[in-house]
């Protein structure tokens, strides 16, 4: 939904991300303390002036129902707060936040996501959102589903293992200017992945999202509350999020046109794209989104390094949106895209355009 009559101007006035391997020494609550207060305490607020909370987590990820509720003690439930929560990334969550302020009955929301993989089998629990009758008797992985979009996208001659290398060497190259990526390398070259033998065949370790625990918080503000708050707010210009058939079988897994219509409905090709955030698992999904979000020459893409440097289940997207947000904050870009996904095989595609003032 792209900026209209009536509607609020809503910013990303502030983020606060961390990503690690493993964070051994940690549970959920303890990392979010610091992300939750980093992140007010950048703009000046309490939790007392914060208007909306709204999260996005995994109970499958965490094994416990209801497990967003022990978090709520790194926020400080009392007094009370007005709360919500998505079962899903926390960019979806963010969707939310910026729905509860368009109503105009708070200007300020926190929105943080978050995701502890090491402590489980990531690939096992993605496979439980699989179709429960045909499909996950099959128990098929995140890596086996895929390696069969990757050879699909390979047999239709549209991309090579050359170009899909191409896309992981930026990354590695990207993610060293990155705090947070836990997988860099200024010197990687595509020649010397293809050398590496496949994970899941034609996929290598290097096509594959590097997995890591961490999280990601994010505070939104209306008007002119958020131009009081930050002197260069990360304005959304359009949110939109759509989803494709939930049975793999029914869709052409070489495309993910939700991914398109979300980019047209925020009118992401309206203008000039600074940076891209794009939120692929792996490369030949990243290389999908580029041609469905349009991105063209010229667009610098996950200057972060993205989730193949450090993917962290049920915060890449909205830290995609973090990263996206930061930039513009300090000036280096003026407009940019930023991406989330959820489901499998780019099931379900978020899409968010910001600019500065």
């Amino acid at each position: 939904m792209t900026e209209g009559a009536g509607q609020r101007d809503v910013a990303v006035i502030s983020v606060a991300v961390r990503q690690e391997e493993a964070l051994t020494d940690e549970n959920e609550v303890q990392l979010l303390v610091d992300l939750v207060n980093r992140a007010r305490n950048a703009v000046g607020l309490s939790q007392t002036e914060i208007g909306f909370t709204c999260s996005g987590s995994s109970d499958f990820l965490a094994g416990q129902a209801f497990s967003f509720v022990q978090t709520l003690d790194a926020v400080g439930a009392f007094p009370p707060i007005s709360e919500s929560h998505v079962e899903m990334d926390g960019a979806f969550a963010l969707y939310e936040a910026w729905v509860k302020l368009q109503i105009g009955d708070v200007d300020t929301a926190l929105v943080y996501g978050y995701g502890k993989p090491s402590a489980g089998s990531v690939r096992d629990v993605l496979a439980l959102q699989l179709d429960p009758y045909y499909l996950a008797p099959l128990w098929p992985d995140a890596h086996a589903l895929a390696a069969l979009q990757a050879r699909l996208l390979l047999d239709s001659g549209t991309v090579t293992l050359e170009a899909l290398a191409e896309v992981a060497v930026r990354s590695l190259h990207n993610a060293v200017d990155n705090p947070n990526a836990v997988r860099a390398s200024a010197e990687a070259t595509p020649e010397e992945l293809l050398a590496t033998e496949p994970v899941a065949d034609p996929l290598r370790a290097s096509d594959l999202a590097q997995v890591a625990d961490g999280g990601c918080a994010v505070v939104l503000a209306a008007g002119e509350r958020a131009r009081a708050l930050c002197e260069r707010p990360a304005w959304i210009r359009g949110i939109d999020h759509r989803i494709d058939g939930h049975a793999l079988g029914t869709r052409d897994l070489t495309r993910a046109p939700s991914a398109a219509m979300a980019a047209q409905e925020v009118g992401a090709f309206s203008d000039r794209l600074d940076i891209a955030e794009i939120h692929g698992p792996t490369t030949s999904q990243e290389w999908i989104l580029q041609r469905e979000l349009g991105i063209a020459e010229g667009t610098e893409v996950n200057p972060s390094g993205g989730a193949l440097a450090a993917d962290t289940l049920m915060a890449s997207g909205l830290i995609r949106i973090a990263e996206a947000a930061a930039r513009v904050g300090a000036g280096t870009a003026d407009r940019a895209l930023a991406h989330a996904t959820s489901g499998p095989c780019l099931q379900q595609n978020l899409v968010c355009v910001l600019e500065g003032d």
